[in-house]
C-alpha cells in the first residue's frame, strides 16, 4: 500500500472506534464528507483491501499508443539519434507533424538509450548583473573554433555577436580563425543590418587588446580597436569567461543546434553556411530572444564620412627615406612623385593594407603613386598559439600501415646473415 492508502487506513480505524467524525476525517484527508462516506462503506466490506487503487498495475488512461511509440522512435533512430529532446521534440513537430510534449519525447529517448539523463552540476555562484535596457547597447562578441561541418569541410571559426539586452543574435560569420579581419568583415554585415552599437564586450584576445606588458610605442590600440575607435564603438574587455555569459552559453548552444541544422541541409563549406545563417539566426531569434526594457534602439546609423573599406584596414605609419622608400612587410616602396624629392623627405606616410594584400600610401589623406622596389627574404614570423595550427596548414602525420602478409620485411630475419667485420656495429651485444 503507498503512504497516502495506510493514511486512509488509519483514519477509518479512528471512524471505527469513533475517535473521529466523518467530517472531521474529511479533513484530514483533504477530502469531501460524501467521499469519506464512500470510503467508510468500502472499509466495512472489503477491510483494508477496499482501499488499495483498482488502477494499480494496469496501464495508464494517457498512455501512447503503440503504434505512435514506435512510429517516433522510428524517426527519431533515423533521423536524431544523437539530438537532444529539446531539438528533437522541434524537428518532430516541424518536419513530421508529430504532436508530443517535450517531456514525452524525453522519456522515450532514455528508454531507448539515446539520452541520459545529467547529473545536477554543482552551483558555482558568480555575480549577477542585469541586462542592458537599450538594443544595441552592449553587444557581445566571441570567436568560437569548431568542427561545425562535421568533417564534410575543414574546421573553422564561428564569430558570433548577441545583444545583452535581448539575448538576440546579431550576426553570425564563419571565418578560417580569429583575426581583425575576419571580425571587420562579419562587423560590415552586422553594421549595414542595424548601424553601429554602443560598445562591444569581448574577451581578453589580442584582436581587441593590446596584452603586451610594458608596451610602450605606438597608441596603445590593436587595428581593430583603432577601426572601432574611428567609428565612436568603445570596447570592453571581460575579465572572466563568466562576465560575458550570454555569448559563451549561446556558443554551446550554437554547437548543439547550429550543427545539426547544417547537417540536416547538408551544408558543407563557410560559403554555403554563411549564406544559410540569416535563415538559422530568423529562427533562433523567434525562439529565444526577449524583449527588452526599453523600446528605444541604441544602435546608431553609418555616417556618409565613415568609410568602411578604409576603416576595416591593416594601417601603419612609417617615415620617408631620403630616396623616398618605406618599408612595409618585408617589402620596400618607391614612391613616386613629380614635386621635388625634399618635400617628401622625413615625412610620416599612413599605409594601409586590405584583406585581400591590397596596398595604399597616404600622405595628407592623398594616395601617393608607387613602384616595389626590392622584396625581401621571408624572416622567421612572430605567430600566437591560437595560430599556430592555421599557419602550419592541415597537414596531419601519415598513420602508420600495417605490412602485407606477402611484403619482403615479412621474411627478413629468415635471410642469411653475412659474415661481419671486425668492429661491425652489427657484432655488439647489450
Amino acid at each position: 500500500m503507498s503512504q497516502k492508502e495506510l493514511t486512509r487506513v488509519e483514519v477509518m480505524q479512528q471512524l471505527k472506534t469513533k475517535r473521529l467524525t466523518q467530517a472531521q476525517a474529511a479533513v484530514q484527508l483533504h477530502l469531501s464528507v460524501r467521499q469519506v462516506k464512500r470510503l467508510w462503506r468500502t472499509y466495512k466490506t472489503l477491510g483494508r483491501a477496499g482501499l488499495i487503487s483498482k488502477r494499480r498495475g494496469q496501464p495508464g488512461n494517457h498512455r501512447l499508443p503503440l503504434e505512435v511509440r514506435q512510429q517516433v522512435n522510428d524517426l527519431i533512430q533515423q533521423h536524431y539519434a544523437d539530438f537532444g529532446p529539446t531539438l528533437a521534440h522541434e524537428k518532430l513537430t516541424e518536419k513530421h507533424r508529430v504532436s508530443l510534449s517535450v517531456e514525452s519525447v524525453r522519456r522515450l529517448m532514455i528508454d531507448e538509450g539515446l539520452w541520459h539523463p545529467r547529473p545536477a552540476k554543482k552551483a558555482v555562484v558568480h555575480q549577477m548583473r542585469e541586462r542592458r535596457a537599450c538594443l544595441g547597447e552592449l553587444v557581445q562578441i566571441d570567436g568560437s573554433p569548431y568542427d561545425w561541418f562535421e568533417g564534410r569541410a575543414a574546421a573553422c571559426t564561428l564569430l558570433v555577436f548577441i545583444d545583452d539586452a535581448t539575448g538576440q543574435l546579431m550576426a553570425l560569420h564563419f571565418a578560417p580563425q580569429e583575426t581583425m579581419f575576419s571580425y571587420c568583415d562579419a562587423l560590415r554585415h552586422y553594421l549595414q543590418r542595424h548601424g553601429k552599437p554602443q560598445a562591444l564586450y569581448s574577451d581578453k584576445h589580442g584582436v581587441f587588446r593590446v596584452n603586451l606588458a610594458g608596451a610602450a610605442s605606438g597608441s596603445g590600440l590593436t587595428q581593430f580597436g583603432r577601426a572601432m575607435e574611428e567609428l565612436g564603438i568603445q570596447i570592453i574587455c571581460a575579465n572572466t569567461p563568466q562576465a560575458k555569459g550570454r555569448v559563451e552559453r549561446a556558443n554551446q548552444t550554437l554547437q548543439d543546434r547550429l550543427v545539426k541544422e547544417l547537417r540536416l541541409r547538408n551544408i558543407s563549406g563557410m560559403a554555403a553556411g554563411n549564406q544559410y545563417l540569416p535563415e538559422f539566426m530568423a529562427d533562433f531569434n523567434a525562439r529565444f530572444a526577449v524583449a527588452p526594457r526599453r523600446a528605444h534602439n541604441a544602435h546608431r546609423p553609418l555616417l556618409a564620412t565613415e568609410l568602411l573599406d578604409r576603416i576595416f584596414t591593416w594601417q601603419e605609419t612609417r617615415v620617408v627615406s631620403k630616396n623616398l622608400t618605406v618599408q612595409y612587410n618585408k617589402v620596400v616602396y618607391q614612391i613616386q612623385t613629380p614635386r621635388s624629392s625634399y618635400t617628401l623627405r622625413k615625412a610620416r606616410v599612413l599605409i594601409c593594407q586590405t584583406a585581400h594584400g591590397e596596398v595604399t600610401i597616404e600622405y595628407h589623406g592623398r594616395s601617393l603613386p608607387f613602384t616595389i622596389f626590392q622584396q625581401q627574404a621571408k624572416q622567421a614570423t612572430v605567430v600566437s598559439s591560437k595560430l599556430v595550427n592555421d599557419t602550419l596548414g592541415s597537414t596531419t602525420l601519415r598513420t602508420p600501415t600495417k605490412p602485407a602478409a606477402d611484403h619482403p620485411w615479412r621474411t627478413y630475419q629468415s635471410r642469411p646473415t653475412p659474415s661481419s667485420p671486425p668492429g661491425d656495429i652489427s657484432t655488439l651485444h647489450d
